[in-house]
């Protein structure tokens, strides 16, 4: 009985041993070089896995990093406080990391803008730029209001608002999420600091805006001729800032005659 017993515990040992030396070769054969710099840089990013640095998540931003392939400041959500410690693990400059927001570029609201009909279908801005006459709106340009871009957006950061999306400037960081969906094109990545911005995207000759949109801009180039950076200019009948040039005189938004071009409070 005794010995039973003994031999029981002698091959289940044995057993164990066996089992730890196969787990061991194999933890040796099957062993992947870690990069310390890459676990480094993964720590230091802020987790949201948003992908708005055009990676698969931080993981796969991180390993880009830490192979010379993307910039420390690749990371719009972690911004320049993230890239200066990424910088010190990397050992490189950070560099200036300009702040950049989320921005509609329409002002085409429920009291502004002029339907065609009454839409019942999916709130889904997809959806609704595919129905008859691209929407209810007359303006075929302005936002649908579907609140698509809200249902991307990760950090709860913008919203529609009497009819069309408003980003809160101080939430939202940037991920392009938003961007990138909107089947109209009107969201862009702007400079936090922009102080003059086109709250348009119309690209219809005057007369027709103004049919649909009682805050269309209507392509005067007013706005251009009075810009003393020469930073404003008329493209497809709608105005366009280059906030590298705007100085924040706001000629362009003082002079606007239908209060397009407006001014942010920074």
């Amino acid at each position: 009985m005794v010995t039973g017993i003994l031999l029981s515990v002698a091959i289940v040992a044995g057993v164990g041993i066996l089992i730890g030396l196969l787990l061991g070769i194999a933890s040796n054969k099957l062993h992947v070089e870690v990069d310390e710099k890459e676990v480094a840089v993964l720590a230091a990013l802020p987790g949201n896995n948003c992908g708005g640095c055009g990676f698969p998540g931080c993981s796969g931003l991180a390993a880009a990093i830490a192979k010379g392939e993307a910039p420390v400041g690749q990371c719009p959500v972690g911004g320049e406080p993230v890239a200066k410690v990424i910088a010190g693990i990397m050992g490189v400059e950070a560099g200036d990391e300009a702040r950049k927001v989320a921005f509609v570029h329409c002002c085409g609201d429920a009291d502004s803008a002029s339907v065609k009909y009454e839409y019942y279908g999916a709130m889904d801005c997809r959806v609704i730029d595919q129905v008859p006459g691209g929407g209810p709106k007359t303006c075929e340009f302005g936002c649908l209001g579907g609140g698509t871009c809200v249902s991307v957006c990760p950090f709860d950061a913008i919203h529609v608002v009497n009819g069309i999306a408003v980003v809160d400037r101080e939430v939202c960081k940037a991920c392009g999420k938003c961007v990138a969906i909107c089947p109209r094109h009107l969201i862009t990545l702007i400079p936090y600091d922009a102080v003059q911005v086109v709250t348009c995207s119309s690209k219809d000759k005057g007369p027709v805006v103004m049919k649909a949109c009682k805050t269309g801009c209507i392509g005067c180039g007013i706005c251009a001729k009075n810009c003393p950076a020469g930073a404003v200019t008329v493209e497809n009948n709608v105005a366009v800032i280059d906030h590298e040039k705007c100085t924040h005189c706001g000629l362009c938004a003082e002079k606007c005659p239908k209060k397009v071009i407006r001014k942010e409070i920074v």
